[in-house]
């Protein structure tokens, strides 16, 4: 039952529930700002290609351990001249050669992988020096009423959503990678329920 339910429900779950519109919006605010040779970690169903900008990309490589998810992405709707590759990987240990990418791209992924501090320090390897690492993740709320509720729920959550955390901090852990943080802008997402909506987002640079 374990095996039917991550292979044929919780990726069709995690698919609606990572297009939903406020989701939707939030992608659209950083991924288009990628450019030059673009790593996606966890890129999923493929929901970011669309966005990507075939004049300023010049191709992306996504990882994903899911092969139903990469199915998906495969057959995502994107420019037709945008290059893509998708490759099975995880965040922590990714199949590239140090100073890769220009860019790496990282949407709602820090949540649900084994260790984000691995997975940051995988994406710190990839890119070039002065790289950019553009996010837009959800996770840990400033409001301790919100937060309480967090952890109450998230261990029932993580087994119905993929291993989903609600409570990992999203910026701090990226500026503790050792990343720069050029933008950072956060809110909860609108008609999204608190415990599962705190949002941040924004831009940083491999130091």
């Amino acid at each position: 039952m374990t095996n039917f339910w991550d292979r044929h429900i919780m990726p069709r779950l995690i698919g609606c529930a990572c297009a939903s519109k406020p989701i939707m919006k939030q992608r659209e605010k950083v991924v288009p700002k990628a450019a030059g040779k673009v790593l996606e970690l966890g890129i999923g169903g493929g929901l970011n290609l669309r966005y990507y900008d075939p004049a300023r990309v010049e191709s992306v490589s996504g990882v994903d351990p899911s092969d139903e998810l990469r199915e998906r992405a495969l057959a995502a709707p994107r420019p037709d001249d945008l290059k893509v590759e998708i490759r099975k990987g995880i965040a922590e240990d990714l199949p590239f050669e140090s100073g890769s990418f220009d860019c790496v791209v990282c949407t709602f992924t820090l949540c649900s992988v084994q260790s984000p501090q691995k997975a940051l320090a995988e994406a710190r390897r990839v890119l070039k020096p002065g790289g950019r690492f553009l996010y837009a993740e959800h996770g840990l709320a400033p409001d301790a009423g919100v937060a309480a509720w967090q952890r109450r729920i998230e261990p029932a959550w993580k087994a119905i959503a993929g291993g989903c955390h609600l409570t990992r901090p999203i910026t701090d852990a990226i500026a503790a990678a050792g990343f720069g943080i050029d933008r950072s802008d956060r809110m909860y997402l609108p008609g999204t329920p608190r415990i599962l909506g705190w949002s941040e987002w924004g831009e940083a640079r491999a130091a």
